[in-house]
């Protein structure tokens, strides 16, 4: 455990709070069956999530101007639609596949252990996510936020350090004040290098059965629990 307790914790959330492989693949298949649309829903979901860090990593470079996470998605999601050869989807089909991104299910142990740690802490999400998805997603899934830390608030996404400096600037707090928790070693690695406590928690079926790393903790972070419930817990809450 950090031996002085932050002030805030901000959290990854794709993968980390919320399940959006789980989330997506049951929504799209529902939604397509409605529609009356077959494709492999699983391999679509798969291949969209492959190409989030490609497509922030054209924004990182220059190669392309800053826009939000859910146009880089809306524009994911019409390549593969294209390759997969699916057929029958309209425009507001897409713009509705495409919201999906805004009502992913928290894993089991979030919204209580989030909670738990509000009473003490402030909480938000630091997400490569835009303010209206996250804000969308904290309330369809009752995720109990004082902040959201969207990234079109800093025009950067992680691992840039403007995203985690960029809590500790508006909060008005310095960077070691501030912990950031996540299920996923690099992040954490980048914001200890802003001067950030860490957290690190695994999701071992993020990736489904092609999930190759983060099932443990890669380096010495101030907390390694087993979920964000084990986290309160050993910051005394």
């Amino acid at each position: 455990m950090a031996k002085q307790p932050p002030v805030a914790i901000v959290f990854d959330t794709f993968g980390t709070v919320v399940d959006w492989r789980t989330s997506l693949i049951a929504d799209l298949t529902a939604y397509a069956t409605t529609r009356g649309v077959t494709a492999d829903w699983p391999a679509l979901v798969d291949a969209w999530r492959a190409a989030y860090q490609p497509s922030m990593q054209r924004v990182r470079s220059g190669e392309q101007p800053w826009t939000t996470l859910d146009n880089l998605h809306r524009a994911s999601l019409d390549r593969l639609v294209a390759e997969f050869g699916i057929k029958g989807l309209s425009e507001a089909d897409l713009a509705h596949i495409n919201l999906g991104w805004h009502q992913l299910k928290p894993w089991p142990d979030a919204v209580p252990g989030l909670t738990r740690l509000k009473a003490r802490f402030i909480i938000g999400p630091l997400s490569n996510g835009n303010v209206a998805l996250l804000l969308n997603m904290a309330k369809a899934a009752g995720i109990p936020w004082d902040m959201i830390f969207g990234s079109d608030l800093f025009g950067h996404f992680k691992p840039d350090p403007e995203t985690y400096l960029g809590v500790s600037r508006l909060l008005n707090l310095r960077p070691e004040q501030v912990m950031m928790a996540a299920a996923h070693n690099g992040d954490l690695a980048a914001a200890r290098n802003c001067g950030l406590q860490t957290a690190f928690f695994p999701r071992p079926s993020e990736y489904g059965p092609r999930q190759e790393r983060d099932y443990k903790a890669e380096s010495d972070w101030d907390i390694v629990a087993t979920d964000i419930q084990d986290m309160a817990t050993q910051l005394g809450v």
